[in-house]
């Protein structure tokens, strides 16, 4: 019962950030495209982010070790807390013309974030048994997809009647709330080797990613996969609805819905069926791939808005029913002591590619044409097939306690 009442808790305080996270990303992009009627001084959020996550990655293992982890976990939300309540003071009286403050501020919440994340999947088996993970991974997939599908909607209904002023405020409150329900967390002690110098403790996580078998084939996944998925980004999906589909705008808002439906259907499956998914790891993680690659490369040569909408659908599902078990394999391969080093390198892996992929992309697609960037995404999972069935034996629960 104490187990299930830490994991409720973790989700509910995690679920509330999520929610204040979509919501002050949409109030910013808006009020930056309103001061600078700019597209592109509006996709340096996105940007941002991602590189502040990316930076803080790397360094959030100097952290590891000397800060008990609910407390770091709990620390970084409360500092985002601050940060968020800041911004709205400073938006009351900065000027349009300084609105490069509202990036440096933007930077230091999306560098908690990129702390805290890998420490919110690194607590999952601390709080959860070995046997309950799939269910547990599930259902946190499945939350943190139906808040993204949702509130991105929602959040752009806020604005209909709140400033964006006014939105930073209200997501001020969700934070603060957050932070409050993780402090209640269970202490979760990391034990800590002998003093080593920074650098070391920066490369504890890819040294055990490296030494260990199937963490380093899951690294060398994730890092094809990320640049696979920089195709699925709004400005990429958007050339492919107008060039390839010849269909308005709207069109992308339901791919992408679609998409994100997919995701949650996943994972619910992987709720629903968790003793199956577990006992089949290795082959739940090598269909996924292989259907994945297969409906990438069918939405790559399709005309027909509504097949591409059920493709899109496709993508999501078996996107969710390889990473949910791969997501296990992860959390079982090492000690839980070494879990937090290994999410914060895999973190880095993703949050890096993806900030290149995303620019690699566009210049593909103008370089190449729009329908040969998802045939090389699709070239890309193909690899990931090859590594997942040449190791397909590795893909299994290593510790059960």
């Amino acid at each position: 019962m104490k187990q299930n009442k830490n994991f409720a808790l973790l989700l509910v305080g995690q679920s509330l950030a999520n929610i204040g996270d979509v919501l002050y990303v949409v109030s910013i992009i808006s009020l930056i495209f309103v001061w600078t009627g700019s597209a592109t001084a509006s996709s340096f959020v996105p940007f941002t982010i991602t590189t502040s996550m990316f930076i803080s990655s790397l360094l959030t293992p100097l952290l590891i070790g000397k800060v008990n982890l609910k407390w770091l976990m709990a620390g970084s939300q409360i500092g985002k807390t601050v940060l968020l309540l800041i911004l709205g003071l400073v938006l009351m009286g900065l000027a349009a013309t300084h609105f490069y403050v509202i990036f440096l501020i933007i930077s230091l919440i999306a560098f908690l974030d990129g702390c805290a994340n890998p420490i919110r999947q690194t607590l999952i088996p601390h709080y959860v048994n070995s046997d309950a993970l799939i269910q547990a991974n599930g259902l946190a997939q499945t939350v943190t997809q139906v808040i993204e599908a949702v509130m991105w909607f929602v959040g752009s209904l806020f604005l209909l009647f709140l400033t964006s002023q006014q939105l930073i405020w209200l997501v001020g409150g969700l934070f603060g709330i957050a932070s409050i329900v993780l402090c209640f967390l269970e202490n979760v002690e990391h034990s800590s080797a002998e003093p080593r110098g920074k650098l070391d403790q920066v490369k504890e996580g890819w040294k055990t990613l490296s030494k260990t078998p199937v963490l380093r084939r899951i690294a060398w996944i994730d890092f094809l996969e990320t640049l696979a998925g920089t195709v699925w980004i709004a400005a990429i999906l958007y050339v492919f609805v107008s060039d390839a589909l010849h269909v308005g705008e709207k069109w992308w808002g339901f791919i992408n819905g679609a998409f994100c439906l997919g995701l949650i259907v996943g994972s619910l499956y992987c709720v629903r069926y968790s003793k199956l998914v577990e006992k089949r790891m290795s082959t739940f993680i090598l269909i996924g791939s292989v259907l994945g690659f297969i409906v990438t490369v069918l939405f790559s040569m399709n005309s027909i808005p509504i097949v591409a909408l059920f493709l899109s659908l496709c993508v999501g599902v078996f996107m969710q029913i390889k990473n949910i078990p791969q997501q296990t394999v992860v959390q079982t391969s090492v000690a839980k002591e070494q879990l937090s080093t290994v999410y914060t390198s895999l973190s880095a892996i993703a949050t890096g590619v993806f900030g290149v992929g995303s620019l690699l992309m566009g210049f593909l697609a103008d370089l190449i044409g729009i329908r040969f960037v998802f045939l090389f995404a699709a070239l890309l999972l193909a690899l990931v097939i090859g590594i997942v069935w040449k190791s397909k034996h590795l893909f299994v629960k290593h510790i059960t306690e």
